[in-house]
């Protein structure tokens, strides 16, 4: 079903102009005749910030000269991005890419979004939930009228959730969609991973499983589906894992034992590019095809 692209990891440590800890966790999209990756390179000193990739063929990436977000110095940001930005995803929706990221500070995650037309420019909107909140999703559409995203409360780390808002700003209406199954792969945390992807069946939703063990958590990859009028509504999800971690790269590194995805692309053809960050080390791509994921799916009501 999966299948690992042969030059993983596609980007490392090594491929940023400056000297970091880390690269992981690329959120991920398509701008005019390019592949674009927004991502998360730890610096050094510890703090996080968000630095663009650019690929003709989506898996050889050229880096920015300089991060195209970094906390800011500007309030209200600055007090909660003191301890760097995490984690982004992107959606594009009639003609904006938005993009919503974790803001780390001493205060804990909470979630800020900021938008581009050009990834050239970027304008920060708002702070947009309270701690200790992250890993959220934006849905590429309205519905009746209101955006909506994915999140996993920390506090609340056994399930996401799906919020509503009218102004992108203030988000509210929250309820639970799934939570974590004892026993399986996904027992102990999961949460939101690549925005939702239309297909012909619901919106399918790439999430992370955490499973603790005697040697410490196990991250895994696998799929949601959901009601494409509803996407309250779940339809089902994979009993096993679309991803586990087995490769070197994957089990050694920063954080041991971890696949994480904040982006996927759909190719016309229905080939599935997804982008994980690898041990909290790297950035690997593994493509499958839409069918095959939707295939996986055990229907639960």
């Amino acid at each position: 079903m999966i299948e690992r692209f042969r030059g993983n990891p596609i980007i490392r440590a090594e491929d940023i102009p400056v000297p970091c800890n880390t690269v992981f966790n690329a959120a991920a999209t398509v701008y005019k005749d390019e592949y674009i990756l927004l991502v998360r390179v730890e610096g050094v000193e510890g703090k996080s910030s968000l630095w663009l990739a650019r690929s003709k063929d989506g898996m050889k990436f050229e880096i920015g000269k300089k991060p195209a977000l970094s906390p800011s110095d500007q309030e209200p940001f600055k007090t909660y991005e003191k301890r760097g930005l995490e984690d982004p995803r992107i959606t594009k929706m009639d003609g904006t890419y938005y993009i919503i990221y974790t803001a780390y500070s001493h205060y804990s995650p909470r979630l800020a979004l900021a938008k581009t037309e050009d990834f050239e420019k970027f304008e920060r909107i708002g702070l947009i939930s309270e701690p200790v909140n992250k890993n959220a999703v934006m849905f590429p559409k309205k519905f009746n009228g209101k955006f909506i995203r994915f999140d996993r409360p920390m506090a609340a780390g056994i399930a996401t959730w799906i919020s509503y808002s009218n102004d992108l700003i203030y988000w509210g209406d929250s309820k639970v969609v799934f939570e974590t199954r004892q026993g399986y792969w996904d027992a102990d945390r999961i949460g939101p991973g690549a925005p939702p992807i239309r297909t012909e069946k619901g919106w399918l939703l790439i999430y992370h499983g955490v499973k603790m063990t005697s040697a410490g958590p196990i991250y895994r990859l696998g799929v949601a589906l959901l009601d494409i009028k509803n996407p309250s509504r779940l339809i089902g999800r994979s009993e096993e894992p679309i991803l586990s971690p087995t490769e070197y790269y994957e089990r050694v590194g920063e954080v041991p034992n971890v696949v994480f995805t904040c982006g996927a692309i759909l190719e016309k053809d229905g080939e599935l590019k997804i982008y994980y960050g690898a041990a909290d080390t790297s950035i690997c791509l593994v493509t499958a095809h839409i069918d095959d994921l939707l295939s996986a799916i055990k229907i639960t009501n």
